[in-house]
């Protein structure tokens, strides 16, 4: 089982959603996983938005299929899409996918359908077809679905276990590496019976560490998490 990173384009985020005084240009990412029962798309670049959510972030998009060509692939390719969550710079290539089953998680496709998270067409368009799921669930040998909600209820990861460890496709558990990183640290903390008070970190992280990650990779940032190792001069 192999990972490639597809570069779908970017956004800037505001200065009224960075806790700082300055914008900041965010990578947009997905996953292309070559498994053995086929191809999985995890999440799919930038859809069309209306022009008050193009102004708010100034996207600049990446053609899927240019993204795919890349690769060596095309949109007949992939078997299966995986979404970490429907917000519009993660499911944008869904329609071009009609037919391919997508996976999402039911609080997730609710809250698509339900008001002000994403856009209709990107949701409901012309052969859209979902397995919905509730919880963990594993989707193909060595390929596990995750519930990690935070940025969305029905946020979601992927866990895939390969020959030299498990790689995590976290999506936006964290807009950081080094977020991720900070929390890691605060579950070991807390483990380790550190006096309160202590950072807080999400319980979702228990079962991660149950598969003992040697990389974890994200939506919006070219970072990449690692477990931290003693290193031979």
């Amino acid at each position: 089982m192999a990972v490639r990173r597809l570069d779908l384009g970017y956004f800037i985020r505001p200065a009224s959603e960075t806790g700082s005084s300055q914008p900041r240009a965010e990578p947009v990412l997905a996953y292309l996983v070559r498994h053995g029962n086929g191809l999985i798309l995890f999440d799919t670049g930038i859809g069309d938005a209306d022009p008050e959510t193009e102004a708010h972030y100034r996207p600049r998009r990446r053609a899927l299929q240019e993204a795919l060509s890349a690769a060596g692939v095309g949109l007949d390719d992939i078997s299966v899409v995986v979404n970490c969550h429907l917000h519009f710079d993660h499911c944008g290539g869904n329609p071009l996918l009609g037919g391919r089953p997508v996976f999402v998680q039911e609080a997730e496709l609710a809250a698509a359908r339900g008001g002000d998270h994403t856009f209709d067409e990107l949701v409901d368009f012309p052969g859209a077809t979902y397995e919905v799921i509730v919880g963990e669930t594993e989707i193909w040998p060595g390929v596990r679905i995750i519930p990690t909600p935070g940025h969305t209820e029905g946020h979601q990861s992927l866990v895939l276990r390969q020959d030299d460890g498990t790689v995590v496709l976290a999506g936006q558990v964290h807009d950081f590496a080094s977020h991720f990183a900070s929390e890691h640290l605060a579950r070991r903390a807390a483990l380790d019976g550190v006096e309160q008070p202590l950072p807080p970190y999400r319980r979702w992280l228990d079962r991660l560490a149950d598969f003992d990650p040697r990389r974890v990779l994200f939506a919006h940032d070219c970072s990449v998490w690692e477990p931290p190792r003693t290193v031979n001069p």
